[in-house]
């Protein structure tokens, strides 16, 4: 009867070992989480700047003056460049917190991260609809007045 037993404890031992293993290798590590946060940084700033660039073109196709800014471009720039050192802000918290971070302030730079570029992305689309409506607009008019 006690072979019984210590194969039972023995073969309970091992599920438990191979649980664990299979939970561990499951929940993402620190590197996947770095590699996770660092990727949706880079989306996010990829966002950003290509917001600058589209509101630059839409506010050069605008400009009466092209050496004046326009109205509100101004803001726009300043909006972006506070939204670029937010992230740059938060990349250097990934760099050095991270490895020391507990799972709920990953949870929260990560949602963070999200968040912002859920915010972005209606921005972005309109901004896409301004510039195909204003590049029609130019083209409809250089048809009307050809000397334009």
């Amino acid at each position: 009867m006690n072979v019984y037993l210590t194969l039972g404890a023995a073969t309970l031992l091992a599920l438990l070992v191979a649980a664990t293993g299979w939970l561990l290798l499951r929940r993402p590590g620190r590197a996947d989480s770095l590699t996770s946060l660092l990727d949706l940084a880079d989306r996010l700033e990829n966002d950003l700047k290509t917001c600058r660039s589209g509101l630059q073109q839409a506010y050069a196709v605008m400009s009466i003056n092209p050496d004046l800014p326009a109205a509100g471009e101004e803001d726009a720039q300043h909006a972006i460049d506070a939204g670029l050192r937010a992230l740059l802000q938060q990349r250097l918290w990934i760099r050095d917190r991270l490895p020391h971070a507990k799972a709920h302030e990953v949870d929260e730079a990560r949602n963070s991260l999200l968040s912002a570029r859920a915010r972005l992305r209606p921005l972005l689309k309109a901004l896409s609809q301004a510039q195909t409506d204003l590049d029609s607009a130019m083209r409809d008019h250089i048809r009307r007045d050809p000397d334009a």
